[in-house]
């Protein structure tokens, strides 16, 4: 059973980060992600079925463009095996369980979020609004079907606490802190509470201790300025991650 599960894991993971690429791309451009279909953005030419095979594609035409011979960048198929590892490593920290589809989708919304948020410097709310609303669906489901009201209330109590302290800082610092990493805060905290308070904590202090030591060495290299504006939502989403597989209690709901 667990073969199965590791395998559907990594087919559906992979497919879903072909969908994430459309996501990242066309999302911070306002374009819808449903039409129109693919297609070279040189030549225009419709990707075929065919080419639009995760990872394999790629190897095939050599990261070229079937059509005009565009290159086509390593980051296509990079997010797709992001996307197929990372729904791996959750099937099997989480197995066979009802806690597995809220955290599946949990970290797919933050693939997606980092990519936008380290190429734009924005978190849309039109993906941060649903990805809250599916996790919070899934984890009321699992609440429902196992009784776990306990840990639905300390799931939304870690939530409302990162939401206030993550407002606090954006009011006092807007520069330091977009809004957006407020909204998406309550999504981590909602998430990784529900596998206990460390969970939240930890990928709070995680996020802030990862963004303080990468914002150091970069303004020693004098890459950036001290006012220099840095994507915090890839920060907050390195540092779930860490929580998600590292930290608290090994114990989780099946």
């Amino acid at each position: 059973m667990t073969a199965i599960l590791v395998v559907g894991a990594a087919l559906y993971g992979l497919a879903i980060g072909s969908f994430l690429n459309v996501v990242i791309y066309r999302v911070p451009a306002g374009k819808s992600v449903v039409r129109p279909p693919s297609a070279c953005p040189v030549c225009h030419q419709p990707i075929a079925g065919r080419d639009n095979v995760p990872v394999l594609s790629w190897l095939i035409l050599r990261g070229r463009c079937r059509s005009c011979s565009t290159p086509i960048p390593i980051r296509y198929p990079l997010v797709e095996l992001l996307t197929g590892g990372v729904w791996v490593a959750v099937a099997l920290r989480f197995g066979w369980s009802w806690t597995l589809p809220a955290e599946l989708v949990f970290v797919t919304g933050l693939i997606a979020l980092s990519f936008i948020d380290y190429d734009h410097l924005k978190l849309p709310r039109v993906v941060v609004w649903p990805l809250g609303l599916a996790v919070a669906a899934l984890l009321l489901l699992a609440t429902v079907v196992q009784g776990s009201w306990h840990r639905l209330a300390v799931a939304m109590a870690c939530a409302a606490t990162e939401l206030a302290l993550l407002w606090i800082i954006n009011f006092v610092s807007p520069r330091a802190l977009g809004f957006g990493d407020v909204r998406l805060g309550p999504v981590l905290a909602l998430a990784l509470g529900w596998l206990g308070w460390r969970y939240a904590f930890w990928g709070f202090f995680g996020a802030n201790l990862i963004g303080a030591v990468v914002g150091v060495v970069l303004m020693a290299a004098r890459r950036v300025e001290r006012r220099t504006p840095i994507p915090f939502g890839v920060f907050l989403s390195v540092g779930a991650f860490l929580a998600l597989f590292l930290a608290g209690a090994i114990d989780y709901p099946r």
